[in-house]
């Protein structure tokens, strides 16, 4: 593996110097600030990834607004006492996107949700508390006890709700490989994973960057070089790695 500072020159190069990349490096939020998130908010976040795989993001962010109020603000009092009339009346409610399995997805996250706060406090301390280091170990029960939250939209949750973290993305995956370690192109496995677990947590160690740095930088170093102004104009909407 090389030195990640050597990665840092390289992305700078491509990005057109070191405060061009700084700009695309966005700070994942404290452990504190992720155990005050509400549970609605948990469940509207997943929601989201769940509803962004397959579809372009930018139809479900012009949606989103419609989402809210149809789910309630994924108040989860209002969700999980709902009858089944009233949840298959959500097939003919054009404020989202009609997709049964992904409404039923909805449901049984609020399940989720509720079970594990109910455990601990509140869903947001237990994720909190979670260690950045086993994100794989995250990404796991996130796939063995949500709906839908198997793979890169559980990747994409962890992201989008501010926790650190790393996606493996086709550009961050080729960066990995071009630098030694030794996974499948598409990793599922665990195996696969646990390698690349593994790197993140040797370059965090060397570093001390935050894990989401580590993984964007990364993927600058590979493939396309997209300018930074088209990147930044994803910020919220999509992931930049």
């Amino acid at each position: 593996m090389k030195k990640f500072s050597q990665l840092i020159k390289l992305a700078e190069k491509r990005k057109g110097g070191s405060a061009a990349l700084k700009s695309l490096l966005s700070q994942p939020l404290s452990n504190k600030a992720l155990a005050k998130i509400p549970d609605d908010r948990y469940l509207a976040q997943m929601s989201r990834c769940v509803f962004n795989a397959g579809f372009h993001w930018r139809v479900i962010t012009q949606k989103w607004p419609g989402f809210e109020a149809a789910f309630h603000g994924f108040d989860l009092g209002e969700l999980l006492t709902k009858s089944p009339e009233e949840w298959e009346s959500y097939l003919e409610d054009t404020r989202i996107v009609r997709n049964w399995q992904k409404i039923q997805t909805v449901y049984e996250n609020a399940n989720m949700v509720a079970e594990v706060s109910e455990q601990h406090g509140s869903f947001g301390k237990f994720f909190a508390d979670w260690p950045v280091t086993d994100q794989v170990g995250l990404l796991q029960f996130l796939k063995k006890n949500g709906a839908r939250l198997g793979g890169q939209t559980a990747q994409y949750f962890i992201r989008f709700i501010g926790k650190d973290g790393f996606v493996t993305s086709g550009d961050v995956v080729a960066a990995l490989i071009a630098n030694g370690i030794e996974i499948n192109p598409k990793p599922t496995s665990q195996k696969d994973m646990k390698a690349i677990q593994g790197a993140f947590n040797h370059w965090h160690d060397e570093t001390g960057l935050p894990m989401s740095h580590i993984s964007r930088i990364l993927s600058y170093t590979v493939g396309d070089n997209v300018p930074v102004a088209v990147l930044q104009s994803y910020q919220g909407g999509a992931a930049v790695e």
